[in-house]
């Protein structure tokens, strides 16, 4: 069985790309998942990571990274833009629940980040809330192409990286938590078709 409580940042980010492992290669362990754990959680929660990520229904968190109940704190909105709310859900996850870890989590082939690329070449944005947001995924994409990036899967890891950087830049709670060396702030890149992540950014993690 995987360690079941890590309590480091070295260790919840070593327990998720074990998890992942398991996941790519068949050899699930499908932990915390029973009546027993159900149970355990009832009067509290302990997750040892948050999880910020796109919405997309292929981002399962809990199942690309094998874990179970009470293991991931898990935010998620399209294309992974962060308002206050996002922001507020990850302090609370860090700060109340004492969660050592927090993943940004995109994927190739993002729909809103190839929609913001196609409105930023001058094609309609679309109407409605979504409107907004492509709007909030335009800069990743200008600030990948500043960089002489072309293609949609650059943007993705761009978008990743600015998203890593803005929680940790506008939430001064993250920000002294990651100095204190009590939490870090990880971008990865899941891909769809191979089910593996890769490290794109992080904030208080070493290599």
């Amino acid at each position: 069985m995987p360690d079941l409580t890590p309590s480091s940042p070295a260790e919840a980010y070593a327990a998720l790309l074990q998890g992942n492992a398991r996941f790519v290669s068949g050899d699930r362990l499908h932990p915390n998942q029973d009546a027993d754990r159900r149970s355990e959680l009832a009067p509290r929660q302990h997750p040892f990571a948050v999880l910020f990520g796109c919405s997309d229904s292929r981002l399962a968190a809990e199942i690309i990274f094998d874990r179970g109940l009470g293991d991931l704190f898990v935010v998620r909105t399209a294309g992974h833009v962060a308002g206050a709310e996002v922001l507020g859900s990850v302090e609370y996850g860090v700060a109340v629940l004492g969660a050592p870890l927090v993943v940004v989590l995109g994927h190739d082939s993002c729909g809103a980040v190839t929609a913001a690329a196609e409105a930023e070449r001058g094609g309609a944005a679309p109407a409605g809330y979504l409107g907004d947001v492509v709007e909030r995924v335009i800069p990743s994409v200008l600030a990948a192409r500043a960089l002489g990036q072309t293609q949609v899967d650059e943007f993705v890891d761009e978008h990743i990286r600015r998203s890593v950087d803005g929680l940790v830049g506008r939430s001064a709670l993250l920000a002294a938590e990651v100095a204190a060396g009590r939490c870090a702030v990880v971008g990865l890149s899941y891909r769809l078709a191979g089910g593996t992540v890769k490290r794109v950014a992080a904030h208080g993690l070493a290599e």
